[in-house]
C-alpha cells in the first residue's frame, strides 16, 4: 500500500460502512452524499461518488440520473469526497459504483490495484489548473522555484502538470520540496507565506486569485490537457453496462445545462463551496464541457503521465492504461 492510500484509507472506511452493497438485494444504511436515510428495493442502489465542483454535483441536484433509475427498480446513493484520491481510494475498498477524477488520481489507484475502468472524459481544460506565487515574492517564472517549497495536493491532477512544468524550466521535481496538503490548509500556508508557491486548480484557483494578491506563473497550458474523468468498478461496468450509458447520458445533460447557465450553476454551487460567485463563474468559463469517448490519443497521454511517474518513483508499480479502459459505446443508454 502507498503512502497516498494510506492517507485515505480511513475515510474510504468510513464510507463504506454507509454503502454497503451495490447491485442486488441489498440494503443500505444511510445517504452520505445527502443525508437522507435511504432503503434499496428492488433491483438496489447505484453508488455515486462525486466532489462539489463537478458535473455530478450539479447532477445530483437536478435529479436527472435518480429519476432515470427510478423507473428501472434502482435507488441511487450520492457520496461526497473532498478530492479524486479520496474517491478512488473509496472505489478500491467496494464503497462506490461510479465517480469522476482528474487525469492523476487514477494513475495512482491503477498502480494500487484498484479494480477501476475508463468510462469516458470531459474536453482539455488546460487553464483550469496552475501555479501561483505572491505577487510580492520576487518569483518571476516556474525556474525561480528552485529549492522553494510548493503546496501541492499530493495524488491530484496539478501534480503532473508541477513536474511537467519543472522539467520545461530545465529542473526536476527534487529541485522543489513539495509540501502535500489539502487545498484550504494550502490556502492558508500561500497567504501566511509558509510556503513560496501553490499549485492548484479550479475553483480553488479562481478563488485564490480574486481574494489573494497572487500571480500566475504557469498553467496547464503547453504540458498537459487536464482531462477530467468518469469511471465505474469494473464489475459494475460488466454488470450493468445500460446502467453505465444511463449514467454519462445524464452527465451530457447537465454538462449542456451548466455550459448554457454558468451564472445559476454558480450560484448554485457558491453557498456549498463557501466560494464566492465570481470566481465560479471565472471557473466555469475557463472549462470545457461534453462527455467524449477514451481515445487512444487520450489513453497515450495517461500512459506518459504514469511512465514519468513511475520513472520519478511517485508510484510503486508500473501500468497499463489500456488494460481498464471500458468497451461501451459513449451515449447509448436505456433511455
Amino acid at each position: 500500500m502507498t503512502g497516498w492510500y494510506k492517507g485515505v484509507l480511513g475515510f474510504a472506511a468510513a464510507a463504506t460502512v454507509f454503502a454497503v452493497s451495490g447491485c442486488g438485494n441489498s440494503t443500505t444504511t444511510g445517504n452520505t452524499g445527502t443525508g437522507a436515510a435511504t432503503s434499496a428495493t428492488d433491483k438496489g442502489t447505484i453508488r455515486i461518488g462525486y466532489q462539489l465542483y463537478g458535473t455530478s454535483g450539479v447532477m445530483m441536484d437536478r435529479g436527472i440520473l435518480d429519476k432515470q433509475l427510478e423507473k428501472l427498480g434502482y435507488k441511487v446513493q450520492w457520496i461526497q469526497f473532498p478530492g479524486g484520491p479520496q474517491l478512488l481510494q473509496a472505489m478500491n475498498a467496494g464503497a462506490i459504483d461510479l465517480g469522476e477524477t482528474g487525469d492523476t488520481p487514477p494513475i495512482f489507484a491503477q498502480s494500487a490495484g484498484t479494480p477501476l475502468v475508463y468510462l469516458a472524459h470531459e474536453p482539455a481544460s488546460p487553464e483550469a489548473e496552475a501555479i501561483l506565487v505572491s505577487s510580492q515574492s520576487g518569483i518571476k517564472s516556474v525556474k525561480d522555484l528552485k529549492g522553494k517549497t510548493v503546496a501541492i495536493n499530493k495524488g491530484s491532477n496539478v501534480e503532473y502538470m508541477l513536474v511537467q512544468q519543472l522539467q520545461k524550466a530545465g529542473l526536476t521535481f527534487q529541485d522543489i520540496t513539495p509540501d502535500y496538503l489539502t487545498p484550504a490548509d494550502a490556502r492558508a500556508a500561500f497567504q501566511s507565506g509558509k510556503v513560496s508557491a501553490w499549485a492548484i486548480w479550479d475553483p480553488y484557483l479562481a478563488s485564490a486569485q480574486d481574494a489573494t494578491k497572487s500571480t500566475e506563473i504557469a498553467s496547464g497550458s503547453g504540458v498537459t490537457n487536464n482531462y477530467q474523468f468518469y469511471f465505474a468498478t469494473k464489475t459494475f461496468a460488466q454488470s450493468h453496462p445500460d446502467i453505465v450509458q444511463d449514467y454519462l447520458n445524464a452527465l451530457q445533460q447537465t454538462d449542456t445545462w451548466v455550459k448554457n447557465n454558468k451564472v445559476q450553476a454558480a450560484k448554485f454551487l457558491a453557498p456549498k463551496m463557501d466560494i464566492s460567485v465570481k470566481a465560479l463563474e471565472t471557473s466555469l468559463n475557463r472549462r470545457a464541457y461534453g462527455v467524449e469517448p477514451i481515445t487512444n490519443d487520450v489513453v497515450d497521454e495517461q500512459q506518459n503521465i504514469a511512465n514519468l511517474f513511475y520513472k520519478l518513483g511517485l508510484i510503486p508499480n508500473a501500468i497499463t492504461v489500456k488494460d481498464d479502459v471500458w468497451s461501451g459505446n459513449v451515449g447509448k443508454g436505456t433511455n
